[in-house]
């Protein structure tokens, strides 16, 4: 899967799944689902999601996500998510991925992951969650992305 087509529903699988396993919303009590993609794309947090082929790629960033990737959504949405950490960060990235697969979700994961410019980041207290279409079926990963910070 490439980027999503249908934004509307992801948005839903995204919230819904996030809901399943953290018992949280990712958006406002109040936001009718009409604006949540929207809301989503605007959000004060990062927000990305691959999908479920065995080398998962992006699907979905949020226009934080884009900015701190420094990618275009193009460009973003063809990147196989390993390749957002750096060669010797890929092994925990994977230990991380495993074990969210085991327990549906985590809420403290830290770690550094690069830029398209080569510039290094660390991102905090990020939840990564399983997605689940509406059949209940795995549809991908996502992850929230709270805090973030430079690296030198």
């Amino acid at each position: 899967m490439s980027a999503v087509k249908d934004r509307t529903r992801h948005v839903r699988i995204l919230q819904a799944s996030y809901a399943r396993w953290t018992g949280k919303s990712l958006l406002p009590d109040d936001l009718p689902i009409d604006q949540a993609a929207a809301w989503l794309d605007d959000a004060p947090y990062g927000l990305v999601s691959h999908g479920a082929e065995s080398d998962p790629i992006f699907n979905y960033a949020n226009r934080c996500a884009l900015q701190l990737f420094g990618m275009s959504w193009e460009a973003f949405t063809q990147l196989p998510s390993r390749l957002s950490a750096g060669p010797v960060d890929r092994e925990e990235r994977a230990r991380l991925l495993e074990r969210v697969t085991r327990d549906g979700y985590i809420d403290d994961y830290t770690g550094i992951r690069v830029a398209a410019d080569g510039r290094q980041f660390l991102i905090r207290n990020a939840t990564v969650w399983n997605l689940l279409d509406e059949a209940g079926q795995y549809y991908g990963q996502a992850a929230m992305i709270p805090e973030w910070s430079d690296l030198l």
